[in-house]
C-alpha cells in the first residue's frame, strides 16, 4: 500500500499513521475517535495512571460493550438497527403531526 492509504489519527494527544484501503479510511478515524473518548474518560476519572494502563482498561470497556451487546438479543433490545430507525422516525412524524394539529386548535 502506498503512503496515500495512510491515515493519521490523533489519540490521547499521540499521532498515529495507520495504513488503511481508503474504503476503510472513514471506520478508521471514527474508531480512533471513540477510543480517543474512552481513554480520555478514564484518565480524567484519576483512577487509572499511565497511558498503557488506560489504553487496557479502554481496550476492556469497549471489548465488554461489544460482548455484551452480541449477548442481548435483538428482540430485548427493540429490534434491529433499521426497525429501530423506522419506529423513531414514525414517533417523530407522530409527535410533528401532534404538534401542528394543536396550533392549528
Amino acid at each position: 500500500m502506498s503512503s496515500s492509504n495512510s491515515v493519521t489519527v490523533q489519540i490521547l494527544d499521540k499521532e498515529y499513521s495507520i495504513i488503511c484501503p481508503p474504503e476503510e479510511r472513514n471506520n478508521l478515524v471514527s474508531a480512533a475517535r471513540y477510543l480517543d473518548g474512552k481513554m480520555r474518560e478514564i484518565r480524567s476519572s484519576g483512577k487509572v495512571i499511565g497511558a498503557d494502563r488506560i489504553a487496557v482498561m479502554a481496550a476492556l470497556n469497549i471489548t465488554h460493550e461489544m460482548l455484551h451487546r452480541q449477548e442481548t438479543p435483538d428482540v430485548v433490545s427493540g429490534g434491529t438497527t433499521r426497525e429501530q430507525v423506522r419506529d423513531l422516525l414514525e414517533r417523530v412524524d407522530n409527535a410533528l403531526a401532534d404538534d401542528t394539529g394543536t396550533k392549528n386548535v
